[in-house]
């Protein structure tokens, strides 16, 4: 017998609910405020705010239909604030698909760009490296008191002289201050 009056007693119960709910419920307001980001808040917005700027605002149970255009009206800015206005809501506004192209083909174009740079850069480093190596090997080949012999145009041996050496040791040092 409790199963038969447990129906109409949750029945009851939610039909009380749902008749109290909306007396419960927090209006909701959004709107743009002058930094041009989104404020949601169970608040009205600021005095002063545009009605272009206000997203969303509850009616009200007690005013009639016709009233909520006054209301408006007495919120719409004046032909002064209407350049601004139209900045924020320019400025809150996503950006077009074209934008988005646009912008996405100059990042790209950057990171090509940069990579090129990067290459560069390694190439120039490498070459560099090289240099210093060799001019390396070349001042001590040219400080040791061995004997160096060169090949002329014509495909001849000759020995260099210790002045030659003298000359090309510094040459190479020369070359190694820029390596440090």
């Amino acid at each position: 017998m409790t199963r038969q009056w447990r129906r109409p007693l949750l029945a009851g119960a939610l039909m009380l609910l749902a008749q109290l709910a909306p007396q419960f419920a927090h209006a909701q307001y959004a709107w743009i405020d002058d930094k041009g980001t989104r404020v949601f808040s169970d608040r009205p917005p600021p005095p002063g705010t545009p009605a272009a700027r206000i997203l969303k605002a509850p009616r009200a149970a007690t005013q009639p239909a016709a009233a909520v255009p006054d209301a408006t009206a007495a919120n719409a800015p004046s032909p002064a604030a209407a350049p601004a206005a139209s900045a924020v809501a320019a400025k809150a506004k996503p950006p077009s698909l074209a934008e988005q192209d646009a912008a996405f083909r100059q990042r790209q174009a950057k990171r090509e760009e940069d990579a090129r740079k990067a290459q560069e850069e390694a190439e120039n480093k490498a070459a560099r490296e090289e240099r210093c190596a060799l001019a390396r090997q070349e001042e001590l080949q040219m400080t040791q008191g061995t004997r160096i012999t060169q090949v002329d145009a014509k495909g001849e041996k000759y020995f260099l002289s210790d002045e030659e050496k003298a000359k090309r040791a510094v040459t190479a040092r020369k070359i190694l201050q820029a390596c440090r």
